[in-house]
């Protein structure tokens, strides 16, 4: 079985290299349940090769070279993203379980934000100050933080990835990069493609590690000037201390609990499609899951019944097949952290609309697409971020009841707003306290249009024309114009 495997090395310092110690484990595939792929079992030795050779990338090629160099190179590596589209796609589905027609669309479109970014670094610009004293010219320098880490999840690794990988590049910082234990495997094959870019060795390293401690030996390490991090808010908390100790910018998106409220004059029919999209695509393993129902008490029993009904006909099963819609939940951890809040939800009445246990006639980490109802804002499923495809209902009977109900929660990600009342769509929206908020949609996300949380959701924001913001410094700069002297002991 192990010469059947697919073997992958790291990228470090422009080199495929496997870990200094020549460990390596083996990547599963969720829905078969068998090894695939060995990959490398980097530890503290490997991050800080890796993090030497992006120190030494800024101080050579990739340190003097201009923002147009920057973006030619950047349009460049979307096209090779693109023209590999396929095989990333396959690389991802064998090692998360997502659907192919997802993950073929995802790719596809992902050169997309390495061609929105590369319009960004060659307009990355200083500007001149006015001088209160006219013996001086003031300007500033919008200046690369430096060698940023960049931590990825399992449940979308290049999406989430390139959040941080295009802006830091197009900033002209240097990057390492560490993937979940849990999905490594299509960051690997993206940092074969960063040679075939032609980008100067050590601009872009990818290390992976079986262990949370290479992960945290990067967020810790003191060669790093700037920490980027996806995942959940405990172990976001964890990175931002340590990102502290060396008092470095973070940007953390975290974990999400985010409300879907329905109004009575909204599109019943077009609500369901959108809660089906919001907490059942991707098997709900989503930051931005729309896994909280809040729909008016009049509308309740038929827009229940309309996605139960919906969610009863998904079709669970390979995720390569054409006609799948939900793939197993991306591994074992995940799986049974779902089903013991499932087993939660019955123990505290919740009542099962639809779903509720795991489908073990598939013979993979599969869980029944899940509609609760008789749900109370103390529920655990309804205050807790599940992430897996469960969706917790309860009812509201007034606008500002709904809007509390919405807020009800340390998270603050996402949100979204189904009725036909414009006015009411624009004044809810502003009062939900949430990073992203589509009216009459969910889940969707574009390169220009900034993403991020508030309050437990994270800090920053990936994406939009800002995101290059994360990844730079500001400097002053002044310089005396008279050449004379002046009191060394004044001020100014």
């Amino acid at each position: 079985m192990a010469g059947e495997l697919e073997h992958f090395r790291m990228l470090i310092g422009g080199k495929a290299v496997g870990a200094e110690s020549g460990a390596t484990f083996e990547s599963h595939n969720p829905y078969t349940g068998r090894p695939w792929a060995v990959v490398p079992d980097g530890g503290p030795a490997d991050v800080d090769t890796a993090v030497a050779a992006a120190r030494a990338s800024l101080d050579g090629e990739w340190g003097s070279m201009t923002g147009f160099a920057r973006a030619a190179l950047l349009r460049r590596l979307a096209d090779i993203v693109a023209a590999n589209a396929e095989r990333l796609a396959r690389l991802e589905v064998n090692d998360s379980g997502k659907l192919y027609r997802e993950m073929i669309g995802q790719l596809n479109g992902l050169g997309g934000w390495y061609q929105y970014f590369a319009g960004l670094a060659d307009k990355i610009e200083g500007r001149q100050i006015p001088s209160p004293n006219p013996n001086y010219l003031v300007y500033t320098r919008r200046e690369p933080v430096g060698v940023v880490a960049a931590i990825t999840p399992w449940n979308s690794p290049l999406l989430l990835m390139t959040w941080k990988v295009a802006p830091a590049l197009a900033a002209g910082c240097a990057v390492v990069v560490k993937p979940s234990e849990h999905a490594p495997v299509s960051t690997l094959g993206f940092a074969e493609l960063i040679e075939q870019a032609e980008f100067p060795p050590g601009v872009v390293n990818v290390i992976t590690g079986l262990s949370r401690e290479t992960g945290a030996a990067l967020a810790a390490h003191p060669g790093v000037d700037k920490v980027a991090f996806t995942g959940s808010t405990a172990t976001g908390r964890a990175v931002a201390r340590a990102a502290a100790e060396n008092i470095n910018k973070v940007t953390l998106e975290l974990g999400g609990k985010s409300p879907q409220v329905v109004f009575p004059d909204a599109d019943l029919a077009a609500a369901a499609n959108g809660i089906v999209a919001g907490v059942f695509a991707a098997t709900g393993q989503t930051c931005m899951a729309g896994s909280r129902l809040i729909v008016h008490q009049d509308v309740h029993d038929e827009l229940i019944r309309l996605v139960a009904e919906r969610a009863a006909k998904i079709k669970l099963g390979d995720p390569n097949g054409a006609d799948t819609e939900m793939g197993p939940v991306a591994n074992v951890p995940q799986y049974q952290k779902i089903l013991g809040y499932l087993q939660t939800a019955k123990d505290e009445g919740a009542t099962i609309a639809c779903g509720g246990a795991a489908d073990r006639g598939l013979g993979g980490l599969f869980v029944k697409p899940t509609v609760l109802t008789g749900i109370t804002p103390e529920s655990t499923v309804y205050k807790e971020e599940v992430f897996g495809p469960v969706l917790a209902a309860l009812t509201f009977t007034d606008e500002d009841e709904a809007i509390k109900l919405a807020n009800d929660t340390p998270y603050g990600l996402a949100a979204a707003v189904w009725t036909k009342d414009v006015h009411r769509a624009h004044r809810v929206a502003a009062r939900i306290k949430a990073g992203s908020v589509w009216i009459n949609a969910y889940r969707v996300v574009a390169p220009s249009v900034p993403f991020g949380g508030f309050k437990h959701s994270g800090l920053g924001r990936e994406n939009g024309i800002h995101a290059v913001d994360e990844y730079l410094e500001e400097k002053a700069v002044w310089v005396e114009l008279t050449g004379g002297t002046r009191d060394p002991f004044t001020l100014g």
